[in-house]
């Protein structure tokens, strides 16, 4: 049908703008296609909504498992390939950072937490699939307080066998990079609590992430909760890595600072850091005094290993053997006895007042 002259000439600037508008918006909506890590991200985003509201999460089959003599330290998978991402601009990596004050215990207990009120465990229930004859005075059997370290290669632990076994702590691990969180994280967390075990989270450094997007990605995802250990930051070289960068060691330092200040403002806590030797040996021989070490040493006493660094925490076994789990464990212990725990954790005042 043909319209009249005058009609065509006053809708056409209306068709116009129409399409005009409405190309715009589309425009605005197309979602971003970065990628920037090796692992795959998550298909919704994660919130720190207290832990027994997550959705449960099919735990893995323990036994199907592989067991790498050679694995590194907290049984980490090696990453799955990817094709890997250009790194950002030096120069825009880190923001600077205001210094924070010293919080090395965590917060003291509430009652709200009767579990954790619990005396630890002493007994000493592990056998170790290669056990390590430290000398009689350097035998990580001589201290009291012993825990573990666990990850989705534990498979589906029963951690009231585990605390049964003398484990009186355990540090699980969360995340990695900026965009990995461990598929059992939040039932480990859960569960570990239920047994009465003294909970702790530990995040993988990624060395081609930022760490200010690698701490945002923590704290996306571990509750801050009352009573809970502080974080961990596990800083090592990692040769399974798709990620093959070696940074110097001022640049290792200062992204090291800038992640756990990060997390010391938000937990109220200051972090440990974990290490393996040659990681130490390269980067942190009298670096971070003020910070308390968790050190690996699955050969020798740290004291060998590390001398003249003091300790919190030591990584005695990668082959560890307990009830409770089915294959192989990291074992760990707190460098002090159970009284000195206890006023390390802050639950002296509230056990006394409890009785």
């Amino acid at each position: 049908m043909r319209l009249p002259g005058v009609v065509i000439f006053v809708l056409a600037p209306l068709w116009l703008a129409g399409c005009t508008s409405t190309s715009g918006v589309d425009a605005l909506q197309v979602p971003s296609n970065e990628t920037t890590s090796s692992v795959v991200r998550p298909s919704a985003p994660v919130t720190s909504a207290p832990v027994r509201a997550a959705p449960e999460v099919a735990p893995m089959d323990a036994e199907s498992a592989p067991v790498d003599d050679n694995a590194p330290p907290f049984a980490e998978a090696p990453e799955e390939p990817a094709a890997m991402v250009a790194p950002e601009p030096e120069e825009s990596i880190e923001p600077p950072v205001e210094p924070v004050a010293l919080v090395s215990p965590p917060k003291r207990l509430s009652r709200a937490a009767p579990s954790m009120l619990a005396s630890p465990v002493t007994r000493y229930g592990f056998r170790d699939a290669k056990p390590i004859n430290f000398g009689r005075a350097s035998s990580p059997r001589r201290l009291a307080v012993h825990g573990v370290d666990v990850s989705r290669w534990q498979g589906n632990v029963n951690w009231e066998k585990l605390r049964g076994q003398g484990a009186n702590f355990a540090y699980i691990k969360a995340t990695d990079g900026g965009d990995h969180l461990d598929p059992m994280f939040r039932t480990n967390w859960r569960n570990a609590d239920a047994a009465g075990l003294k909970r702790g989270a530990y995040h993988f450094f990624y060395w081609c992430r930022t760490a200010g997007e690698q701490a945002d990605w923590f704290i996306r995802n571990v509750p801050r909760v009352e009573g809970a250990l502080p974080p961990v930051i596990d800083v090592e070289w990692n040769g399974e890595s798709s990620c093959r960068r070696r940074p110097s060691r001022e640049k290792v330092l200062e992204k090291m600072q800038v992640f756990m200040d990060k997390l010391e403002r938000h937990y109220g806590q200051r972090p440990i850091i974990y290490t393996s030797p040659d990681f130490y040996r390269d980067n942190l021989r009298g670096a971070f005094p003020d910070y308390p070490f968790w050190l690996r040493a699955v050969a020798a006493h740290p004291s060998k290993v590390y001398p003249g660094r003091k300790w919190l925490f030591w990584q005695y076994s990668g082959s560890g053997l307990s009830h409770g789990v089915r294959g192989r464990i990291d074992l760990n212990v707190f460098h002090g006895d159970d009284n000195a725990w206890r006023d390390w954790v802050g639950g002296r005042e509230e056990v006394a007042e409890a009785e």
